[in-house]
């Protein structure tokens, strides 16, 4: 029926007005009360993502799931696990970043095909979804979802697949974009990272079990051993045969790993692309000190994800580092939050400033970003009411300029503050005394091999082509 699958161009999902996720997943195989252990594991990763959250898990004959909105406590706060029996099972945590918040759009999307049910969680943005949409639509297919993962699910019940060897290889080498994938049936689970290695995916050992996590950060915390990142353009399947690894495209040279997960994203104590999430904020802090140095009484962080780059700051410059703002922990990252209103009114309530740590001093406040400028200006107007005499706003990250199309919540330019202004007119917009992004060079200078690092929202440079013609004119406009 689908005899040609020659793609030509590649739709970004900004066209198509689609949904963009970059979210959590964990899986499981071969541990008994396979659910519990993934609601820890999400637990874990629920800095990347607070929208929605879902487990499916296979006891090896029946498949059964559970999924809602909000946190994961709060979805699992009255469903007994004893109605989820198994030993495998894969669960997700969903941040979205575009498109409608509907309940069929939270993972893992489950589905029956010919050959029995599978489940899907994703974590990226497919740039080449709209196109494989429109395909299996104009055919008569029907999706349940304006998620772009739920394309994959279709290329899997393609017959021109199902029928042939290595069918989830051939369906994998279909995705453009930025992709990790678990994908389960009923007696295995099966990872794939895309060949650009945008999103990072690794596995851990727990006694005779498997687990795959999106960050290693979840791995201590159920006991389990980190063994290895699932590499670039590889599919991983895990069955009562062992462990399984093929190719399903070659690694990209250069890879275009995400250097957003280390700026902001990912947890401190996660090991990800080869680095520790910590130390490489730290050293973006002593490196803001080296560039952009300033008289001043003591460096604050804005909590939490400016936390290590203010104690770099603050060892380099022999600076006090001290505690300006208190978060409230009750109140989710303002970053990812779906709406931007939602973003705003979470700013007036996520931080707390102490009066008595910056009346009257010098304040070197660090942050990881500044995207749409909304929660930076509130911060310094919070730290003059309190009565700091100078403030200046430090950035363990360069401008953001351009959108992201793998999976990052900043879809158009007209959004991103730094895209239309100069560093000087971002300041006098923020109140600031003075302001410093991180240099590219001191962004990249961590790691061993700049190269494999995607920078396209700072640079506009995108390593895997996201839209056609009149997308690239929209583009222009925004």
């Amino acid at each position: 029926m689908y005899r040609t699958r020659t793609i030509h161009g590649f739709h970004a999902m900004i066209c198509d007005g689609k949904p963009k996720e970059s979210c959590g997943l964990f899986g499981v195989y071969g541990i008994n009360d396979a659910a519990p252990l993934i609601y820890q594991g999400l637990f874990s990763l629920q800095h990347r993502g607070q929208e929605g959250a879902g487990v499916v898990v296979s006891d090896g004959s029946k498949i059964r799931s559970h999924k809602g909105f909000g946190l994961v406590g709060d979805v699992f706060a009255e469903k007994s696990f004893d109605d989820l029996p198994g030993h495998i099972g894969i669960g997700h945590v969903r941040y979205s970043t575009t498109g409608s918040s509907r309940i069929q759009n939270v993972q893992p999307l489950v589905a029956e095909c010919a050959d029995g049910i599978w489940a899907i969680a994703h974590n990226g943005n497919l740039v080449n979804a709209g196109d494989l949409r429109r395909m299996y639509q104009e055919s008569g297919a029907i999706f349940q979802t304006s998620s772009d993962s739920e394309v994959l699910i279709h290329l899997l019940a393609d017959p021109m697949y199902r029928n042939r060897p290595r069918r989830v290889e051939r369906a994998l080498s279909e995705m453009k974009g930025a992709f990790s994938f678990l994908l389960m049936t009923k007696d295995s689970i099966m990872a794939a990272r895309d060949p650009h290695g945008f999103r990072p995916l690794s596995i851990g050992r727990l006694k005779d079990g498997y687990i795959i996590t999106s960050e290693t950060c979840a791995l201590p915390l159920i006991g389990a051993e980190f063994v290895r990142d699932i590499t670039p353009g590889e599919l991983v399947t895990i069955d009562k045969n062992g462990v399984h690894s093929s190719t399903f495209a070659e690694p990209g040279t250069p890879l275009a790993q995400c250097i957003f997960e280390h700026i902001y994203f990912a947890h401190p104590d996660s090991l990800l692309f080869g680095k520790n999430v910590h130390m490489v904020r730290s050293r973006y802090g002593k490196r803001l000190a080296e560039e952009y140095p300033v008289d001043a009484d003591i460096v604050i962080a804005v909590p939490d994800s400016g936390n290590s780059a203010a104690l770099g700051y603050s060892r380099h410059s022999e600076i006090p580092l001290d505690l300006g703002f208190i978060r409230n922990h009750y109140v989710g990252r303002t970053f990812i939050m779906p709406e931007d209103h939602q973003r705003k009114k979470s700013v007036d309530i996520k931080l707390a400033v102490l009066p008595e740590v910056v009346k009257g001093k010098r304040v070197i406040a660090i942050d990881d970003s500044i995207v749409r400028g909304n929660t930076a200006s509130k911060r310094i107007s919070y730290l003059r009411e309190a009565g700091a005499r100078e403030v200046h706003f430090r950035i363990s990250c360069p401008p953001i300029k351009y959108p992201c199309f793998y999976g990052i919540d900043f879809p158009t330019k007209k959004e991103l503050v730094a895209s239309s202004k100069s560093i000087e007119d971002i300041r006098r917009m923020l109140g600031a005394d003075s302001l410093g992004y991180i240099s590219l060079e001191g962004l990249l200078s961590p790691f061993e091999n700049k190269d494999d690092f995607c920078t396209a929202c700072f640079t506009g440079r995108y390593p895997v082509e996201v839209a056609d013609d009149q997308c690239k004119k929209m583009l222009e406009h925004y």
